[in-house]
């Protein structure tokens, strides 16, 4: 039976990714069947997790299809929680996607295994990991996935290795959820792709407020901090996340290397989860930009140089503070929430010689964000520890677009676009971005609040 007009309609539900950055969970309903788009961990805040363990706002059985737009955990680390309260569906992701969750997941189940709460002892589980898995069917960009009325598919985000927006045809009608998008040009990935003739967009909005230096400064900057630290005999240490920023630290340092613009001196790679992804990003070498292409073709493994050692086990890790200064350590986690970073920010943060720099995002409620906002008393692991030591940042090396290229990639449909919702932002980055969305390009555009639903006229 035909549908009727009426029923030419999509219901968004904003199950979380709204009032933060962190969390992306979204529910999209019509023609009888519910799907996700992520299904992410709120992070940041004790608040956020107990938030994380709370119920969802929908049935997790009755959902029959999850769209993973990349492997970062705050897209997919309640994945477990969906599959352990009932859902069967089937999860769909780009290829290297796929591998990259999969290390994610347990390195998130490792770090949850400290953790009192029996529900979360329950849910991360070697078991209830691998369920997850075999539910995942991976496809690449631009291929068509079919599912009744509904034609989906993934264009090149240019976040992080593999990441997609997630394209939905139905009725003739395009809607884009657009996951994180990628600070282009990346010195890895090849850049966002323009997209056009879209109807309705669900959008990130991190740097929503604010505009990053560019790829020249932000290379120049590293080159500076790295030269100040050398000259200083300091150690120069890099909380930095193990997806995407760890390998693009490698690459431009390498460059730096290689061309003679650093002095040489020990860099310890001190992140075994960042180890791995990168053994991963080597084998998919054919979805980095041109220029990085070429290189691994030509033989040059982008990710290593003279001087730098990875250190995979604790052991190994130990041992990093014998070595003379100067040093540089780049280590896990980005916000300093976690990891080996926090060890060597508690011997390494004290003393002014030593500089700490922060090369991201650094969310409220994270001791990164304290260090970025100069508080010089912190705790670590029940430790007091005074922060005598430089404090930089390069926001340049963020993953995310800034406010002006968030305005140019609507810009490029805005002439088609019936309404955008603004997410994936704190609050002030939100409302600012939905406001130049209307000011600069006349675009309905809307910040939704937890729980909010809407309904998407596709006739």
């Amino acid at each position: 039976m035909k549908a009727n007009a009426s029923e030419k309609k999509l219901k968004i539900s904003f199950a979380g990714g709204t009032g933060s950055v962190t969390g992306a969970n979204f529910l999209v309903e019509g023609e009888g069947i519910k799907f996700l788009v992520d299904c992410g961990l709120e992070q940041g805040t004790k608040l956020a997790d107990d938030s994380n363990w709370a119920p969802f706002i929908y049935d997790p059985m009755s959902v029959d299809y999850l769209f993973i737009t990349h492997a970062h955990v705050d897209h997919i680390g309640r994945i477990p929680k969906l599959v352990y309260e009932g859902f069967r569906g089937t999860i769909y992701s780009t290829i290297p996607t796929k591998d990259i969750a999969e290390l994610m997941l347990e390195d998130t189940a490792h770090i949850l295994s400290k953790n009192e709460n029996e529900l979360v002892n329950r849910i991360y589980t070697e078991e209830n990991i691998k369920n997850v898995l075999s539910k995942w069917v991976v496809v690449d960009y631009h291929q068509a996935i079919d599912i009744g009325p509904f034609v989906f598919r993934y264009r090149d985000a240019g976040h992080v290795l593999g990441s997609g927006m997630l394209e939905l045809v139905y009725n003739g009608k395009k809607i884009v959820f657009t996951g994180d998008l990628g600070n282009s040009p990346s010195p890895l990935l090849r850049d966002t792709e323009a997209l056009e003739n879209v109807d309705y967009m669900v959008m990130e909005s991190v740097y929503g407020d604010r505009n990053h230096v560019s790829r020249d400064q932000r290379r120049a900057r590293l080159e500076e901090v790295i030269e100040d630290n050398f000259n200083r005999k300091g150690v120069l240490v890099v909380p930095t996340f193990s997806l995407e920023r760890s390998q693009e630290l490698l690459f431009e340092i390498n460059e730096l290397v290689e061309n003679k613009r650093i002095p040489q001196m020990p860099i310890f790679f001190d992140s075994p989860l960042g180890i791995k992804l990168t053994k991963i990003y080597r084998q998919y070498g054919q979805y980095f930009n041109d220029f990085a292409s070429k290189q691994l073709r030509d033989g040059d493994d982008i990710f290593n140089f003279p001087g730098l050692r990875s250190t995979l086990l604790t052991e190994e890790s130990k041992e990093i503070i014998k070595e003379e200064n100067p040093k540089i350590i780049i280590a896990g986690s980005g916000m300093s929430n976690g990891g080996r970073i926090l060890h060597h920010e508690s011997n390494f943060l004290p003393d002014a010689n030593n500089t700490i720099l922060l090369t991201g995002y650094q969310s409220h409620g994270t001791l990164g964000r304290l260090i970025q906002d100069g508080i010089r008393n912190i705790r670590i692991n029940g430790k007091d520890v005074l922060v005598k030591a430089k404090v930089e940042f390069i926001d340049g090396y963020s993953g995310h677009k800034d406010s002006d290229h968030l305005v140019d990639f609507v810009s490029a449909t805005a002439h088609s676009l019936k309404a955008v919702y603004v997410v994936m932002g704190e609050p002030k980055s939100a409302l600012f971005l939905t406001q130049r969305l209307r000011d600069y390009l006349g675009v309905m555009a809307y910040a939704p609040s937890r729980a909010d639903v809407v309904e998407l006229d596709c006739e």
